[in-house]
C-alpha cells in the first residue's frame, strides 16, 4: 500500500490534505506543531498517524524520519504543507520575524526532503510535493518575505526534479490562491468579497480544491510530471 505524509497536517491545507489521501486508500501520517488537539481530532477521524515536529528544527525532522519509517517502513509521498504568513511592510518587520519564517518555509522544507531522500532514492520512487503559493510566483506587497520564501520553493522544486529525476523521483509544487483557511482570519467581509471579485471563476478556493491536485500529483496518474508548478487558484493568477 502507498505511503504518506504530511507535514503541518493538522490544519487547513494540510489537514484535507490527509483527508484525500486516505479517502484514496494511502496509508498516512501527518506533522503537527502546536494544534495537539486538532491533530488527534483528525488522527481519530481519518486513522492516520500523527507526530508532533516543528519542521524548524533538524532534531525534531531527525526524530519524525525514524518514528515514520519505523511505523511505515518506506515512504512514496512526502507533502511539504508547513508555513505561516507574515503581513507588513518589509522595513518594520523584524529580523527574527523574517528568519522564523525562512526558517518554516525553506530551511524545513530542505530537512524534510533531505531526511527521506535516503529510502526514496534507495527504492528509486516517490514524489514530493511542496505547497507554495501564488505569491511565489508573481510577488504580493506587504508579504515581501513571505511571497521571496514561496519563490524559493519553486526554484528548490525545479533544481530538485532535474537532480533526482535519474533516480525515478518526482518533484513538483502547487501555487494555491485565495484558500479558505485560518490564513483568511484577519480579512473583512468586504476584502474576501474584493478577492472573491478579482478571482475569474468569482470564489475562494477550498481546502479541498488544492488536496485533490496534490493527491493527483502524488499517484501515478502524474508518473511523467516532475519539475512542475501548479496553480490552484481560481485564475487569479495566470502565467
Amino acid at each position: 500500500m502507498k505511503t504518506a505524509l504530511v507535514l503541518g497536517g493538522s490544519r487547513g491545507i494540510g489537514a484535507e490534505c490527509v483527508r484525500e489521501m486516505r479517502r484514496r486508500g494511502w496509508r498516512a501520517g501527518f506533522t503537527y506543531f502546536r494544534s495537539e488537539e486538532a491533530a488527534r481530532a483528525l488522527a481519530h477521524e481519518t486513522g492516520a498517524a500523527c507526530f508532533p515536529c516543528d519542521a524548524r528544527k533538524e532534531k525534531d525532522i531527525a526524530a519524525l524520519s525514524s518514528a515514520y519509517l519505523n511505523m511505515f517502513s518506506h515512504l512514496d509521498a512526502l507533502i511539504y504543507s508547513a508555513g505561516s504568513a507574515y503581513a507588513g511592510l518589509l522595513q518594520d518587520m523584524k529580523t527574527e520575524d523574517f528568519d522564523d519564517l525562512y526558517a518554516l518555509h525553506v530551511r524545513g522544507a530542505f530537512l524534510a526532503v533531505r531526511a527521506f531522500l535516503p529510502g526514496m532514492i534507495g527504492r528509486k520512487s516517490g514524489s514530493i510535493l511542496l505547497i507554495s503559493s501564488m505569491w511565489g510566483q508573481v510577488g504580493a506587497s506587504c508579504e515581501a518575505a513571505y511571497s521571496g520564501f514561496k519563490a524559493a520553493q519553486l526554484g528548490l522544486m525545479k533544481a530538485l526534479a532535474k537532480e533526482l529525476g535519474p533516480s525515478g523521483i518526482r518533484v513538483n509544487c502547487i501555487a494555491p490562491g485565495v484558500i479558505e483557511t485560518d490564513m483568511l482570519k484577519g480579512y473583512s467581509e468586504s476584502d474576501l468579497n474584493a478577492l472573491r471579485e478579482e478571482t475569474p471563476l468569482m470564489r475562494l478556493g477550498a481546502p479541498g480544491d488544492v488536496a485533490r491536485a496534490a493527491a493527483f500529483l502524488c499517484g501515478e496518474e502524474a508518473a511523467f510530471i516532475t519539475g512542475q508548478t501548479l496553480g490552484v487558484n481560481g485564475g487569479f493568477v495566470i502565467t
